[in-house]
């Protein structure tokens, strides 16, 4: 398997990925102006990529999954609760992409966003286990995700606590994570720099996971609320609308 980070300026994380031997890769929230850059990862994997995957419709950054997507010919997939005005492939829990030796089961971890989903990611050449997660921006390193963007923030921090609990912290302890932000995010407050962790590690010292009951979780990540993002309306109706 090869794998990239793509740090971006706005503190978010891109990810691509995929099988060398069958020269398959999958991209994953690719932020706009940043599309030539899959491009010419994917001539150097001489590989085609196949699948572009939103965590989720972004609503701090520009999206440039879609025009990826008709660069390359890929299908272009969200979950399928996304509000979106476009054709895309609807994503469910469960879901399972290939990518040659690569597969990308998808699960549904509402809370940030009705629509947002996390990626475990296997490379059969390992095993059978799921290698690593990309998170999204569900869980960071060091914070959850804030839940005020759709609206019904304590409902919506309600619906973290729960997806948490019951999607990803029953993961091994030595999963590795890849969130789609780091520190300078307006997406979660608290984020560490460190672009990646382990849930393991993420138990014993993210604050947002140590805490005893889904009661004090909403009212610390509704308590601890950044600014929203600038341009929150534009970016969203621009991602919604393509």
């Amino acid at each position: 398997m090869f794998f990239k980070q793509l740090a971006t300026t706005d503190s978010s994380l891109s990810y691509f990925f995929g099988c060398g031997t069958v020269g398959k890769a999958v991209a994953v929230d690719v932020v706009a102006g940043d599309e030539h850059w899959f491009v010419d990862e994917a001539r150097k994997a001489n590989a085609r990529i196949c699948h572009v995957v939103e965590t989720h419709v972004h609503a701090d950054h520009y999206s440039g999954g879609r025009n990826l997507a008709e660069l390359t010919g890929a299908e272009y997939c969200l979950h399928e609760s996304a509000a979106v005005h476009f054709p895309f492939r609807k994503l469910r829990d469960g879901d399972v992409l290939e990518a040659g030796n690569t597969l990308v089961k998808v699960l549904h971890t509402p809370g940030h966003t009705l629509d947002s989903i996390c990626l475990l990611v296997t490379d059969k050449r390992r095993g059978d286990d799921p290698w690593f997660a990309l998170t999204g921006d569900t869980l960071f390193v060091g914070a959850a995700g804030r839940p005020d963007i759709a609206g019904r923030a304590a409902e919506m921090a309600g619906l973290l606590f729960d997806t948490l609990q019951k999607k990803l912290l029953t993961l091994p302890g030595d999963m590795e994570i890849y969130p789609a932000h780091q520190a300078g995010s307006v997406c979660g407050a608290g984020l560490s720099g460190k672009p990646s962790s382990t849930i393991g590690f993420e138990k014993r010292f993210n604050p947002a996971l140590r805490l005893a009951s889904r009661e004090e979780f909403v009212r610390f990540v509704t308590g601890n609320v950044p600014p929203r993002p600038a341009e929150m309306e534009r970016i969203v109706a621009a991602n919604t609308t393509g």
